[in-house]
């Protein structure tokens, strides 16, 4: 299982890749195109064109992983017709991605990440809601 342990980002090239790239054509694409570190630690995905073939790029501490899916039967879901460049993934996101699940472009299955804002305090005297005095 990819990064089992650990809590990783995924990145996923949105538009078609060429599959027939290894360790250095995909680092390189990274690099120059996704304008991420390959040494991060985080996952890299990449998908032909008809959407039969995976990649996914990952520096596991000690070198470069590369894993490559091809499916029998069917396609991945298409990343690219909404995105421009890349698309962020959580790792849930992703085995569903690599099993094949058609949700993952269709429905965003994670929550928004929750930004904390300003606490607003009521003015002196203003009364919140209608309450009922007696």
């Amino acid at each position: 299982m990819i990064g089992s342990t650990r809590n990783l980002r995924v990145w996923a090239w949105a538009a078609p890749a060429d599959l027939r790239k290894g360790f250095d054509g995909l680092s390189g694409h990274v690099s120059s195109k996704l304008e991420r570190e390959v040494l991060s630690g985080d996952c890299f995905l990449f998908v032909n064109r008809p959407r039969t073939r995976a990649k996914v790029l990952l520096w596991d501490g000690t070198g470069l992983c590369l894993y490559h899916k091809r499916l029998e039967q069917g396609r991945f879901a298409p990343l690219w017709p909404t995105a421009t460049e890349s698309v962020e993934l959580t790792m849930s996101e992703l085995s569903l991605y690599l099993e094949g699940c058609e949700l993952v472009s269709r429905v965003e299955l994670s929550p928004k990440a929750h930004v904390l804002g300003p606490i607003v305090v009521a003015a002196r005297g203003e009364r919140r809601g209608k309450a009922s005095v007696g």
